[in-house]
C-alpha cells in the first residue's frame, strides 16, 4: 500500500484525535499533511508539534495570533479562517481528506476537496443531510470516492463489498437507544445537560452525544445512508440495539442478511476508510462471543423521541427540508448545551422551524446557504 498524505479536518474533536491515533499506529502508511480545528488552539498546537504537518488551520480567525506564536519555532504554515479551510484541502500532495468537522461548517471544505479530486473519508454526516443530492452528483462528476466513517455506514459499506449489483431490499441501521431508552415523557421533561452527555456505549463530542440522546443522530444517519447507498427512505429501517455490537445490516432481495459486528471502537471504521480496500491488522481487543452472548433488538420510540420522525418527514418531502432540519437542530442543541432550553423543547424548536422556514423543492447551492441562515434565525428567535 502506497503511503498516503492526509488532511484531517476537525483534528481536535473525538474523531480527529482517534484518527491521529490510527496514524501513530500505522506511521509507515500515513503522513499528516494538514490539520484543522475550530478554536482549540492549545491541542492543535500539540498535535502539530507531534505530527509535523505542512499546514495547520484554525477556523476562528481570532485565534490566529495564538496559534502562530505557539508554532513560531517550527517550519509549519499557519492559516486561519473559513476561506483557508476551503483552500487547504485542495493542496496537491493530499491524497485523502477526513472531514471530521461538526455540523454545517463541514460542507464547504468537503465540496472543495471533491472538486480537487481528493478521496473523502466522510465523518461529517451533515454534509449529506444538508445537500445530499447535490454532493453525491458532484462526487460522481469528479469520480471522487466517498468513504463512510460513521460506524453504521462503514458497516453497510463493508456488508456490500463484493455484492456489486445484487438488489438491496432494505438496510437496518442500528442505534444504541441512547441514555434515555425506555423513558417516558414525564421523565424526559427533567433531563439535564449532564445526563444527556453520558452515552452508554460510545465516547463522542458533545453535539453528537446530544443528537444520539434525542435520536436525531439516527435520523441524520438515515438521510446520509439514503444518499451514500442510493436508497429510498422506506428501504431504511432503524433498529434499537442497546449492546452496540451489530453496527448495521443489509438485507438482500433473496432474504439473506449480512451484518458487521465489532466492539464499539471508532478506530475500526476510521482505519478501514484510510486503508480501503485493504484491512490493516491491529492488536486491539476482539469481540468475545462467550462474553457478549446476548444481542437484543427493538423498535425505536418515535412518540417520545420525535426527532427521528422529523428526519423521515424531511427526507420524504425533500428539497431544502433536511437543510432546515439540520440548522434548527444545531441551534437547539447549542441552546440545550448552554442550558437555555429543555430536552423536550429541542424537538419543539425543530418542529416549528420546519413549519416556518421557506420550502424550496429544487434548491441550488446558494439556496442551501440562504435556507441555513433563515432557519437558524427562526430557531434562535423561538429560543
Amino acid at each position: 500500500m502506497k503511503k498516503r498524505n492526509l488532511a484531517i479536518l476537525g483534528s481536535t474533536g473525538s474523531i480527529g484525535t482517534q484518527a491521529l491515533e490510527v496514524v501513530s499506529e500505522h506511521a509507515e502508511l500515513f503522513e499528516v499533511y494538514a490539520l484543522t480545528a475550530h478554536h482549540r488552539v492549545e491541542l492543535l498546537a500539540q498535535q502539530a508539534r507531534r505530527y509535523r504537518p505542512e499546514v495547520v488551520v484554525v477556523a476562528d480567525e481570532r485565534k490566529y495570533p495564538q496559534l502562530r506564536d505557539a508554532l513560531r519555532d517550527l517550519p509549519i504554515k499557519v492559516w486561519a479562517g473559513p476561506k483557508a479551510l476551503a483552500e487547504v484541502v485542495t493542496l496537491e500532495p493530499i491524497d485523502l481528506v477526513l472531514t471530521a468537522m461538526v455540523g454545517y461548517a463541514g460542507l464547504r471544505p468537503t465540496i472543495e476537496a471533491i472538486r480537487a479530486g481528493k478521496a473523502i473519508a466522510l465523518a461529517n454526516k451533515e454534509t449529506l443531510v444538508v445537500a445530499g443530492e447535490w454532493i453525491t452528483a458532484l462526487a460522481a462528476a469528479h469520480q471522487t470516492p466517498l468513504l463512510p466513517v460513521d460506524s453504521e455506514h462503514s458497516a453497510i459499506f463493508q456488508c456490500l463489498a463484493g455484492e456489486h449489483n445484487n438488489p438491496i431490499e432494505k438496510i437496518w441501521l442500528t442505534a444504541s437507544g441512547g441514555p434515555f431508552r425506555g423513558w417516558g415523557k414525564e421523565k424526559l421533561t427533567s433531563v439535564t445537560r449532564a445526563q444527556a452527555l453520558k452515552h452508554p456505549n460510545w465516547t463522542m463530542g458533545a453535539k453528537v452525544t446530544i443528537d444520539s440522546s434525542t435520536l436525531m443522530n439516527k435520523g441524520f444517519e438515515m438521510i446520509e445512508a439514503k444518499w451514500l447507498f442510493g436508497l429510498r427512505p422506506e428501504q431504511i429501517r432503524i433498529l434499537v440495539h442497546p449492546q452496540s455490537l451489530v453496527h448495521s445490516m443489509v438485507e438482500f432481495g433473496d432474504g439473506a442478511v449480512m451484518a458487521q459486528l465489532g466492539l464499539p471502537d471508532m478506530k475500526l471504521p476510521i482505519r478501514y476508510a484510510f486503508s480501503y480496500p485493504q484491512r490493516l491488522e491491529t492488536k486491539g481487543e476482539r469481540l468475545d462471543f462467550y462474553k457478549y452472548n446476548t444481542l437484543t433488538f427493538e423498535e425505536p420510540d418515535t412518540e417520545n423521541f420525535r426527532n427521528l420522525a422529523f428526519a423521515f418527514e424531511a427526507v420524504g418531502k425533500g428539497g431544502n427540508m433536511p437543510c432546515i432540519l439540520n440548522a434548527a437542530n444545531e441551534i437547539a442543541v447549542a441552546a440545550f448545551l448552554r442550558e437555555e432550553t429543555g430536552f423536550l423543547q429541542m424537538s419543539d424548536i425543530i418542529e416549528q422551524t420546519l413549519q416556518k422556514t421557506s420550502y424550496l423543492p429544487h434548491p441550488t447551492f446558494e439556496d442551501y446557504e440562504a435556507t441555513d441562515a433563515e432557519a437558524r434565525k427562526i430557531a434562535s428567535e423561538l429560543i
